[in-house]
Parts: structure tokens; sequence; C-alpha cells
């Protein structure tokens, strides 16, 4: 199976097991998209932001000292974007709406991005 397929499976499971997300995207540190879990056609920008945001958080621990990066949650008034850097070459964006359990949201997109790093080491 490919890469993109196996990614996508594990997007659907984390639809499956958390309520309140809406979709979400895999793609390369570099934004290109791999696999879209979203109603609209806005992958490719969600992408290319997700892979610039990956690149400013990581960037920001390092020069303030903080350790690596686990995840960069955003909340607006309709709801929660989290970035997750899953392995080195690959970002994981999950879209939640707005009263989100943000314990869970954590919880399985740090859970997902495991599973999408380890599916991608396979692949290399």
């Amino acid at each position: 199976m490919e890469l993109r397929q196996e990614v996508l499976e594990e997007m659907t499971l984390l639809r499956g097991r958390t309520p309140d997300v809406s979709g979400s995207v895999a793609c390369t540190v570099d934004g290109l998209p791999i696999a879209c879990d979203l109603e609209s056609r806005t992958s490719e920008q969600v992408a290319a932001l997700s892979a610039a945001l990956l690149a400013m958080s990581s960037r920001m621990l390092v020069i303030t000292g903080q350790g690596a990066l686990e995840e960069t949650l955003i909340s607006g008034t309709a709801g929660f974007v989290a970035f997750y850097a899953a392995g080195p070459t690959i970002v994981l964006t999950v879209l939640a709406g707005p009263g989100a359990n943000v314990g869970l949201l954590r919880l399985e997109g740090r859970k997902t991005a495991a599973a999408v790093a380890a599916v991608a080491a396979r692949k290399h």
C-alpha cells in the first residue's frame, strides 16, 4: 500500500476516535500535500501554511531553549487547529470544532502523528 493511502487511513481513524475533529491534512515539511481528510478544497494552502508554522514553531523552541516541538495549537473563535511533527519529514494538521475537548485532541493528535511517522519510516 502506498504512503498516501496508509496516512489517510490513520487520519480517518483519528476522526473516528475523536468526534470533535472535523478534518486533517498531512504534508511534507516542504509544504507538499500527502493526504487530505478535509471537506473543503484548501488542502494545498493548508499544507503550505502548516509547513511554515511547523518551521517557525520549531525555531522558536530552539531560540528560547524550550526543547523539541510537541505541538502547536491555535485557538480561534470557530475552533482549533493543531500541528504535529510526524517524524522528520511530515507535518500533521488537525482541525477541531468549537468546544472541542482539547485534552483529547492533543492526546489523539500526538498518537496519530506517531502512527504517521511510523508509516513514513517503513516506507523509506
